[in-house]
């Protein structure tokens, strides 16, 4: 009976001794993992930072758009299409000197849906053989996304381009 006791307190005793030499082996799997996982935070930050910049430059060239399209004297004024677009970026903490903004009309004949392609005179007026008369105004917004960091074999800034067509009222 003593023998197993003193052959039991010996096992525990070599366990615990066992426990402590591999306490040093979490601190360097640690040590070895926190920079890859650092390295994957920096990428989820930087793929959302350029997420987010496309949203905003989608959501600048719709301003543009709604704006070109409430009627048919707007749907031609690029000035005042830029400066709506460029509110709505500004207004989203972006530097508006980062977006360019381009905006042209179309014309057509729309038929059930589909849309046949016509060349648009002066005051976008014209006349349809089948369907009704229909002008469109489209804005491309386009920014450029600066990542944080140099990254090897990916590039520093990329452009990022929207487009926004909507009809205009007539």
């Amino acid at each position: 009976m003593r023998t197993r006791f003193w052959h039991t307190l010996g096992n525990s005793f070599r366990r615990s001794t066992g426990l402590r030499s591999e306490s040093g082996q979490s601190l360097v799997e640690i040590a070895l993992l926190t920079p890859l996982l650092l390295l994957l935070l920096v990428g989820l930050i930087e793929v959302g930072r350029f997420a987010f910049l496309s949203i905003i430059v989608a959501n600048a060239a719709r301003t543009g758009a709604a704006f070109g399209s409430q009627g048919l004297v707007q749907s031609v004024d690029t000035t005042d299409i830029q400066a709506a677009a460029d509110n709505d970026f500004q207004n989203n903490g972006q530097n508006v000197n980062k977006l360019t903004v381009s905006s042209s009309t179309s014309c057509g004949c729309d038929s059930a849906g589909t849309i046949t392609s016509h060349s648009c005179n002066g005051n976008g007026a014209g006349s349809c053989a089948t369907g009704h008369w229909v002008v469109m105004v489209s804005v491309t917004a386009s920014g450029t996304f600066n990542s944080l960091f140099g990254y090897p074999g990916l590039p520093g800034s990329i452009s990022v381009s929207r487009t926004s067509t909507m009809r205009v009222q007539q």
